[in-house]
């Protein structure tokens, strides 16, 4: 055993040297006995002590390396450089090879001691003389690059500049150690996510992986940085090759192809995103698996724009699925919830038939609901008992002013539909009478203006896309009343109302109602829902005075198009439809047909889509089958830029919406730019959002209730022109006087609905 010496600085006799140098040789003592001193600051003493063990044996390079060491360590490093340097050439150059690898094992150790003591800045000092010493090491070169990462200092250009990314190329005859090259995959993933040379080095990283154990943890860290970047910020162009790594080790890698489906999909991708889904469906095993990798056939039909029999016959075995989902009642694993939640997404595009898509709703909010509180029945039970304090402390409440805390959540107050349209809210609320508190559920979008909008203006906001942590901080912000923005179409936002974190939960603006029971309310107005729709909603139904939505208005650019660009002629009438793959069901495109058909001289402009050919292959055959020329169809590029999109719509005389599911934002867009536009009205939320916003504009002209009405208000705008100029007269003065266009009044209707939803609560906490 070593005993640590403390030596004092004076001359030592010859025998007593000869003890000390036998120490000093030795790695151990370097550790046992030099490191204090070193600690201590005490490099003189230090270097004393090897430039004796030099001067008697001036043969053992060792006392070399651990001198140059010491100096490095205080700072001295070309006294250091130059002590090595000297220390090799005075040596056999047959030994050159062998002591410069002496020398690195003594600074990898050293290296490793100070990233140990999180002395970062050190380590990479060391590591940076080793590559000096041996570039091609590259042990050295991993632990290099995660040093300044550690630091925060690392560049993507770095993995080139250091030739890391070239040894890895070199498969013959680098050794790696895949431990280490799996450790730095997930720290360039976590610090530097959005760079392609992060996939490049976990691509490379592939040929490397041989074992089980290797294999599982590899693909496990694939899984992790495709959910994060791909699900959590939405950089498909990062997560799909990302993805693709880890299929080419794992073809059948469940997760990864449900995965990048969907992200296929949202690129536009559409033939590939149907590709994996069918290839994923086979080896889902239990009826909750079954259900969300159908969704994923029906959504990838959808997406494109010529399968839409394959969509619909996906869809009907989608409900097939459902209902022995709902027959079997079984315990659903939490993960599996998020995914089964949005699974009745797709109904109300097929079909106008409210009483039937919303059992559909209804059922699957309380299954994913009830599996749920299975899962967090503690965490449920602490929420409801916190309410019930809460409102002890609230039963004088009803006469006071203490402000309501009114929370909002959503994964979209960025530039998105609902991050348009809820800005009002925000811009207009009582701070004197609420305390507003926002919740997002995302990860920080970048370069969106829109998002940093709201980061200005909401007073108090948390992010996160955990759902525990965003029920947990709801419940200790104490907020009285919730606002789901996004109902099914987030499964973060959707768990979050599912855990009910807030004593009143109320859903709003994204979608039409989640059906979860623990909900309370359902925003809406006389128009959006016709007069029986309680019967089919649990939650109950808050009908608003005039609109259940209004705004100040949109920002518009100059437009970037012209009809001499599309070969329209000046004098032609332009019918545009603007709206997603998802609405565009073929018999109501075939009524847009009809009309073109019964305007001469009249042209078809149709929002184009990634998927160009199929979209033109598409309106071509459907054209073709009611004797329309298919010269008379035009297709508009899509734009960058909302405003820019706004502007352009300028180009059209008509706008035609869709059904069964109209148009929302495009419907207040296409109005807010004083466009006459025909609807056609149905019985569910999704048929009748133009309705209700075209009568808040105090415009009734080119309201239809049947196809046959419809098709008589598209001919009759297509051809009268004044009646368009009348309608485009009106809508510009609506912009002063109707409720569509005034959300000051809209937020002060929406804060009465507030308090009284407030008073309701406590008043009936009193009497029981």
């Amino acid at each position: 055993m070593w005993v640590v010496l403390r030596l004092p600085t004076i001359f030592l006799d010859e025998y007593s040297f000869y003890i000390i140098y036998m120490a000093l040789t030795s790695e151990k003592y370097w550790n046992n006995y030099t490191l204090p001193l070193l600690i201590n600051g005490e490099y003189s003493q230090i270097i004393s002590f090897y430039e004796q063990a030099i001067n008697t044996n001036p043969e053992n390079k060792v006392n070399y390396w651990y001198l140059g060491l010491t100096l490095f360590l205080e700072g001295k490093k070309p006294e250091a450089e130059t002590t090595w340097l000297m220390a090799m050439m005075a040596g056999d150059e047959d030994r050159v090879e062998i002591e410069t690898l002496e020398l690195i094992n003594i600074l990898e150790i050293e290296a490793d001691r100070q990233n140990t003591q999180k002395y970062c800045f050190l380590a990479m000092q060391l590591r940076q003389q080793i590559r000096e010493l041996m570039p091609s090491n590259i042990t050295n070169l991993l632990k290099l690059v995660h040093l300044s990462i550690e630091l925060e200092i690392y560049v993507p250009e770095e993995l080139v500049e250091l030739g890391l990314l070239d040894l890895l190329k070199d498969t013959l005859t680098t050794k790696v150690d895949t431990v280490l090259l799996i450790q730095l995959g997930r720290s360039l993933l976590t610090y530097a996510p959005l760079f392609f040379s992060s996939v490049e080095l976990i691509k490379l990283s592939a040929p490397y992986i041989k074992t089980a154990e290797e294999r599982r943890d590899f693909l496990n860290l694939i899984q992790w940085g495709v959910t994060e970047i791909g699900v959590g910020r939405r950089y498909y162009t990062i997560a799909i090759p990302l993805g693709e790594i880890g299929l080419s080790l794992e073809p059948e890698y469940e997760n990864l192809l449900f995965y990048l489906a969907s992200f296929y999909q949202n690129i536009g991708d559409s033939d590939q995103g149907i590709k994996l889904a069918q290839k994923l469906y086979p080896l889902l095993k239990g009826t909750p698996d079954k259900v969300y990798g159908q969704t994923l056939l029906v959504r990838g039909f959808m997406t494109a724009s010529n399968y839409w029999q394959e969509a619909s016959d996906a869809n009907e075995q989608s409900k097939e699925l459902i209902t022995t989902l709902f027959s079997e009642g079984e315990v659903i694993e939490e993960y599996k919830l998020g995914a089964l939640a949005n699974a009745t997404f797709f109904l109300p595009y097929f079909s106008d038939e409210p009483r039937e898509i919303r059992q559909f709703h209804n059922q699957m909010a309380e299954l994913c609901c009830v599996n749920l509180h299975r899962h967090y029945q503690s965490l449920i039970a602490k929420f409801q008992e916190l309410h019930h304090q809460r409102k002890v402390t609230y039963q004088d409440e009803i006469k006071s002013d203490r402000p309501l805390r009114i929370g909002y959540i959503s994964h979209c107050l960025k530039a998105h539909s609902v991050g348009w349209l809820a800005r009002w809210i925000f811009e207009h609320a009582d701070l004197q009478k609420f305390e507003i508190y926002t919740y997002m559920a995302c990860c920080d979008p970048v370069n969106n203006p829109l998002h940093e909008w709201y980061l200005n203006k909401v007073p108090k906001y948390y992010k996160s896309n955990i759902v525990l942590k965003l029920a947990e901080k709801i419940n200790q912000d104490e907020i009285d009343i919730l606002i789901d923005l996004d109902s099914i179409t987030s499964d973060v936002v959707y768990e979050v109302m599912a855990l009910k974190p807030a004593p009143i939960q109320v859903t709003w603006l994204g979608w039409d109602a989640s059906g979860l029971p623990t909900i309370d309310y359902y925003i809406a107005d006389n128009y959006v829902l016709p007069a029986d729709a309680q019967e089919y909603y649990p939650e109950k139904i808050w009908r608003l005075p005039e609109t259940y939505l209004a705004i100040d208005g949109f920002e518009i650019a100059v437009p970037d198009l012209r009809r001499d660009q599309l070969d329209i002629p000046a004098d032609a009438i332009v019918f545009l439809s603007a709206h997603t793959g998802y609405k565009r069901h073929p018999e109501m495109i075939k009524t847009h047909m009809k009309i073109i058909k019964g305007v001469p001289g009249s042209y078809f402009l149709i929002k184009e889509r990634t998927d160009k050919e199929g979209i033109r292959s598409f309106y071509g055959e459907i054209a073709e089958s009611v004797g329309l020329e298919s010269d008379r169809l035009r297709f508009m590029p899509r734009t960058t830029f909302e405003a820019v999109h706004r502007a352009n719509l300028g180009i059209a005389d008509v706008v035609l919406d869709t059904y069964p599911y109209n148009g929302a934002t495009t419907t207040m867009e296409t109005l807010w730019m004083c466009l006459p536009m025909v609807t056609r009205v149905g019985e569910q939320f999704a048929a009748r959002n133009s309705y209700t916003m075209m009568m808040n504009a105090g415009i009734t002209e080119g309201i239809a209730w049947s196809d046959e009405e419809y098709i008589e208000w598209g001919i009759r705008l297509g051809k009268d022109k004044a009646l368009r100029q009348d309608i485009a007269c009106r809508l510009k003065a609506s912009r002063q006087t109707a409720p569509l266009w005034n959300g000051k009044k809209f937020t002060r209707q929406m804060e009465d609905a507030y308090q009284q939803m407030w008073q309701i609560y406590l008043e009936k906490e009193t009497t029981t």
